[in-house]
C-alpha cells in the first residue's frame, strides 16, 4: 500500500453477476480492482508492477482462461503482500494449494452454497438413468413414441453409493431418502460421526462398496489421489449394468474408459453434469442413448449462483478484518 491510510487492495478475477451490492459495500473498506491483465503472461508481469501490493485475490472458475491454474509458478509470482485467495466454487482443483500454503497464503472455497443445488441435479441424473428419460426423449425427437426404450427401475429395488460424503454428498443422501432406495452406503476416507451418517451405512473398502452399488453417485473433490478414480480396473469391479452419475469433476472418471463400458452394457446409463475435457464433450459419449446428460448446470440457479459470490465477498472482507478467511480449503484446516 502506498501508505498507512490507503485501503488494502482486492483483486477481481472474473465476472460479478449477483453480488453487486457485496461488492460495493466492501469498497467502503477495500480498493477492488478488476484484473485487466489480457493472459498468464500480463499478469504475472502486473503481479510485480501495478498489483504488486494486493492483499487479497478474488477468482472465479472461468477466469482460469485469463490466468491459467494457480500453480507453483503463480504462487511465486505473487507478492509477498498477498494473504489470501478466494475461490469462487466447491471444487478448487484449478489451484495447486500446496506451493500457496508454503508461502503463507490461505486458500478459501465455497462449500455449503452449492450443496442443495448440486445434490438436486445429481438426483436428477439419477432418476433420469433409472427411467430412461433420456432415452425416450431422444426416440420423441426422432418422431418415436417409446420405440425401443428400455424398461427402467424402480429406486426402492437400488442400493445407491454415495463416493464422497462431504457437503454435496449429504445433501444427496438426504434427498435421495424421498426416493425410498433399497440401502444408502457410502464410502469415505474417513468414517463419519453418526449423526452426519444420517442412515447411511459406511463400506470402509472401496472394492466392496464398488461391489454392491447398482447406483454410484460421485461427489468426491478432484485431487491427485481421485483423478481418473473410476476407469476400467474399477468399473470391472461394479455390477453389470451399474448407474454411474458424477456432478463432482469430470476427470474423477477416465471418460475413455467410461465410453467403452457404456458400448458393452457394462455400465447401464450414466448420468454427467461434468466432463474430463469441459467444456470439449466427445459426440460419441454424447449420442449413446443410456447417456443423461447437462452442461455443469448443478450451480446453474439465480439463488445459488448469489449465494456463492457473496460467500467470497464475506471471505475477502473477513480476510481484510482478522486476517483470517472464513471458509478455508480442506488442506490448510489448523495450518492457519
Amino acid at each position: 500500500m502506498t501508505s498507512a491510510t490507503a485501503k488494502p487492495k482486492v483483486l477481481m478475477l472474473g465476472t460479478v453477476t449477483w453480488a453487486h451490492d457485496a461488492w460495493t459495500q466492501l469498497g467502503a473498506v477495500a480498493d477492488v480492482v478488476h484484473v485487466d491483465s489480457v493472459d498468464r503472461e500480463q499478469f504475472i508481469r502486473d503481479l510485480q508492477g501495478k498489483y504488486s501490493d494486493a492483499v487479497v485475490i478474488s477468482r472465479t472458475f472461468n477466469s482460469v482462461e485469463q490466468t491459467g491454474r494457480f500453480d507453483a509458478e503463480m504462487a511465486a509470482a505473487l507478492p509477498a503482500s498477498i494473504k489470501a485467495v478466494c475461490h469462487n466454487g466447491a471444487g478448487y482443483d484449478q489451484i495447486d494449494v500446496e506451493p500457496l500454503t508454503k508461502r503463507g497464503i490461505q486458500v478459501s472455497n465455497v462449500p455449503a452454497a452449492v450443496d442443495s443445488a448440486t445434490a438436486l441435479t445429481n438426483v436428477y441424473l439419477i432418476m433420469s438413468c433409472l427411467r430412461n428419460y433420456q432415452f425416450g426423449h431422444q426416440q420423441l425427437l426422432k418422431g418415436e413414441f417409446k420405440t425401443g426404450v428400455p424398461v427402467g427401475r424402480d429406486p426402492e429395488s437400488c442400493v445407491v453409493g454415495i463416493l464422497g460424503m462431504g457437503g454435496i454428498g449429504r445433501s444427496v443422501l438426504r434427498k435421495l431418502k424421498g426416493l425410498c432406495p433399497k440401502k444408502i452406503v457410502y464410502h469415505n476416507r474417513s468414517r463419519l460421526a453418526a449423526e452426519l451418517e444420517d442412515g447411511a451405512e459406511y463400506v470402509a473398502s472401496f472394492e466392496a462398496f464398488l461391489a454392491q452399488c447398482d447406483v454410484i453417485s460421485i461427489n468426491c473433490p478432484l485431487n491427485e489421489h481421485t483423478r481418473h478414480l473410476i476407469n476400467k480396473l474399477t468399473i470391472a469391479q461394479m455390477k453389470d449394468g451399474v448407474v454411474i452419475v458424477n456432478t463432482a469433476r469430470g476427470a474423477v472418471i477416465n471418460e475413455s474408459d467410461l465410453i467403452v463400458a457404456l458400448k458393452s452394457g457394462k455400465v447401464g446409463a450414466a448420468g454427467l453434469d461434468v466432463f474430463e475435457f469441459e467444456p470439449e464433450v466427445p459426440r460419441e459419449l454424447l449420442e449413446l442413448p443410456t447417456v443423461s446428460a447437462v452442461p455443469h448446470m448443478g450451480t446453474h440457479t439465480r439463488e445459488t449462483q448469489q449465494a456463492m459470490e457473496e460467500v467470497v465477498v464475506a471471505n475477502v472482507a473477513l480476510v481484510l478484518a482478522t486476517g483470517s478467511v472464513k471458509t478455508i480449503v480442506f488442506e490448510q484446516k489448523d495450518k492457519f
